[in-house]
């Protein structure tokens, strides 16, 4: 097993003598296992520096990986011309990531440098907008004609897959207008009769995905229908690429990503580097904002503390269950949003279900808000009964306050963290915005509301 930190510390202190130690200790690695040690060094031009001493096309190898990160500031350190062979031997879909990522001047630079069919495929695909299926998909697949043999089929297959980046499926196309009649797996081609015609073996109407569809419709496909790869087509039905697997898999992760980092309050692409990577003035500006925003919300809760100072100064014990009573309901608030906003992620809900989801939580956060109320009374009681601490004459009455309040906030607590990304989405916003530290700041400042008012109810001549 490697040592990515001992490599990537190599990398980083190297001297000229140094080279062949590094080409060395790579030589053994998988590509993937080389970009993992390049993500490690935090410097681009020592990173950059690496990929020119490698060979060709074990540098290509390596840039093909997903796992590596910045790979369009890579290329904007490289010399024009390594980078433009570089990009050149990439995978379609790969190379036009990176050159998404790289900065106008450097794309009117390199672009050049592409051979004229990788030049015409990079400008096409970056037509779509990011998020469709169209940025995803990769463009080297296996075209058939219907006229064709299975034993003919195959002989195109194995004249074309050393140019391809997979040949999970075939697909077979109109010969003029491209369009997709059907597709065919390599498992079924190999197991019919050569000299059958390929229109007997394929599977018509394959299950396509629309090139300005959001990508995350093709990953859905492709993990319903158990596919290893979706074709990618235009309005008309013309075939233009396809979606692997593995690049699904690998937009999941990211956008998996993104939404941890949004409801953990912390703004998408915080970390687009890796985190020792990333300068500590990224990290405090994307983190910034929100803890701005959210201490400006936990304001509000010193001023409903503040409408009941009175309250507070004639039961002081009331006091000792603020921060039980608030974080009660910011965690249930924060359970319910979590799981509505993996519901609808994966479709399991739809917006037209709010209210039987709103039924569902009122029941599921009235249960939730007795089992705490009756724990909290519970506790008071015991600690009243055993002498370990005394809330007074009225102390039945505390207990009493302290269950009712649970039951009110836990129930709120888990209706607004459910409504929340309902009303986010029908907004067109990411539900992901509405974080779990979102709702817990909400759920704090009506917690302190439903707290005290209970309590001036309850404790009404008895203290208060």
């Amino acid at each position: 097993m490697h040592d990515v930190e001992a490599l990537a510390a190599l990398i980083h202190q190297h001297r000229d003598e140094d080279h062949a130690q590094i080409l060395a200790e790579l030589q053994p690695l998988r590509g993937v296992e080389v970009a993992e040690v390049l993500n490690a060094v935090p410097s681009l031009e020592e990173t950059a520096e690496v990929l020119t001493m490698l060979p060709l096309e074990r540098a290509i190898e390596v840039c093909n990986q997903v796992l590596l990160d910045r790979r369009g500031p890579l290329m904007e350190q490289l010399p024009p011309e390594v980078a433009g062979k570089i990009l050149n031997g990439m995978a379609s879909d790969e190379r036009t990531n990176a050159v998404r990522q790289m900065c106008d001047h450097t794309r009117r630079v390199l672009l050049p440098q592409l051979s004229a069919a990788a030049h015409r495929e990079v400008e096409n695909q970056l037509k779509y907008p990011p998020g469709t299926a169209g940025e995803l998909m990769a463009t080297e697949f296996v075209r058939l004609l219907p006229r064709m043999t299975v034993g003919e089929a195959l002989n195109q297959i194995r004249a074309a897959a050393r140019n391809r980046e997979s040949v999970y499926a075939c697909y077979i196309v109109e010969p003029e207008s491209d369009k997709l009649l059907g597709a065919i797996s390599l498992r079924d081609l190999v197991m019919a009769d050569a000299a059958k015609p390929i229109v007997e073996v394929m599977r018509s109407n394959p299950v396509t995905v629309g090139v300005l569809e959001p990508k995350r419709n093709a990953v859905e496909k492709i993990s319903k229908y158990n596919l290893l790869a979706v074709p990618v087509v235009e309005i008309s039905g013309r075939v233009i690429g396809f979606i692997t697997v593995d690049d699904a898999l690998d937009s999941m992760v990211e956008e998996q990503t993104d939404t941890v980092l949004r409801m953990g309050g912390v703004e998408a692409g915080a970390l687009d580097e890796p985190y020792m990577a990333t300068p500590w003035s990224i990290l405090v500006r994307k983190r910034a904002t929100w803890l701005v925003l959210l201490f400006l919300g936990e304001m509000l809760t010193a001023t409903a503390m503040g409408q009941f100072e009175s309250e507070i100064a004639h039961a002081v014990v009331l006091a000792l269950f603020v921060p039980l009573i608030i974080s009660s309901g910011g965690n249930s608030g924060s359970q319910a949003t979590s799981l509505l906003i993996r519901a609808l992620a994966l479709g399991e809900v739809k917006l037209s279900q709010w209210f039987r989801v709103m039924r569902r939580e009122f029941v599921s956060g009235l249960s939730l808000g007795l089992i705490l109320g009756a724990v909290g009374m519970t506790r008071i009681c015991i600690w009243q009964w055993l002498g370990w601490y005394n809330y007074g004459e009225y102390w039945m009455f505390v207990a009493a306050t302290v269950g009712l309040s649970l039951v009110g906030i836990v129930l709120w607590g888990s209706l607004a963290g459910a409504m929340l990304p309902f009303v986010l989405k029908k907004a067109g916003l990411d539900p992901a915005t509405s974080s779990a530290p979102f709702v817990a700041t909400l759920v704090d400042v009506t917690g302190l509301i439903i707290y005290f008012t209970v309590a001036k109810i309850v404790l009404h001549g008895r203290g208060l």
